[in-house]
């Protein structure tokens, strides 16, 4: 039989295909990994802006959960936009009732074009509820200030800031350096064991990165799946964001999604 290991995406819709549950499904399409996906509320948006948003009376979130728990064996999970405090509270309890390993947290907040998706007071239930969960987290810079409530100027205020999320539960720390300004992206990796790294990739001067996070953290979910370690998973996620900035696609009229098969012919090992 040609079996593959299965993933859950538990996020968001993306109407406009970029981002969101969308982009994690093609991406672990991608890495050779079968994504199943519980829908915790649905956006209406496009590369230009997002229009409406709707979250999912919990009720259904919950049998989707229970529905995916009943059938499949579930090897990485993902987080990805929640919306409010409500289904930040709701995702975190499934996650623990359904015992999902090597779950990756992506604290989604705000959307490429600007757009909040994730309000104030769930800010705070992520804080608590959430990031203790999380076998790897992976924030970006503005994420990390909110989520440590100071600013993050340099490595070494990067450095105190991961050993501060970490300090909040989540076991390994990955730091996004792609809104910092310069020729290159530098991501800090800080391990559940205390040893920690920098990965380089070049800056790509584009709007085309709709749902870079979502992608990022959806490799990072399939390797995981597939039993490599986390290390290995995390770079093998930036090797394949750094191979498919290079082949930009173009969709839409504003912040235009990523070419989720970029990295089909390159050297990335997925």
């Amino acid at each position: 039989m040609n079996e593959y290991p299965e993933a859950l995406t538990i996020a968001g819709t993306d109407s406009g295909g970029g981002a969101g549950m969308m982009a994690d499904i093609k991406t672990m399409q991608a890495c050779h990994v079968f994504s199943t996906s519980v829908v915790v509320g649905v956006t209406a948006q496009n590369t230009i802006d997002v229009q409406r948003v709707l979250p999912l009376p919990l009720e259904m979130v919950d049998a989707q959960f229970k529905s995916i728990a009943d059938d499949f064996v579930i090897k990485a999970a993902k987080t990805g936009a929640l919306f409010d405090a409500e289904h930040v509270h709701n995702v975190a309890q499934n996650i623990q009732r359904y015992s999902l390993e090597n779950l990756v947290v992506d604290p989604v907040m705000v959307a490429k074009g600007g757009a909040k998706l994730l309000t104030d007071d769930a800010i705070d239930t992520v804080i608590t509820e959430l990031i203790p969960l999380a076998d790897i987290i992976t924030p970006n810079l503005p994420e990390a200030e909110t989520i440590v409530k100071h600013s993050i100027t340099d490595r070494e205020s990067t450095k105190r800031a991961a050993k501060e999320i970490q300090q909040l539960g989540a076991k390994n720390v990955v730091l996004k350096g792609g809104h910092s300004n310069g020729p290159k992206n530098d991501d800090y990796v800080l391990l559940a064991d205390g040893s920690d790294f920098w990965m380089s990739g070049q800056h790509v001067d584009s709007k085309r990165k709709h749902g870079t996070g979502d992608t990022l953290s959806s490799v990072m979910v399939a390797e995981l799946a597939k039993g490599h370690s986390v290390k290995m998973a995390i770079q093998t996620a930036k090797q394949f964001m750094n191979e498919i900035l290079q082949h930009e696609i173009h969709v839409g009229q504003g912040h235009g999604p990523l070419n989720h098969w970029g990295a089909e012919n390159s050297n990335v090992k997925i």
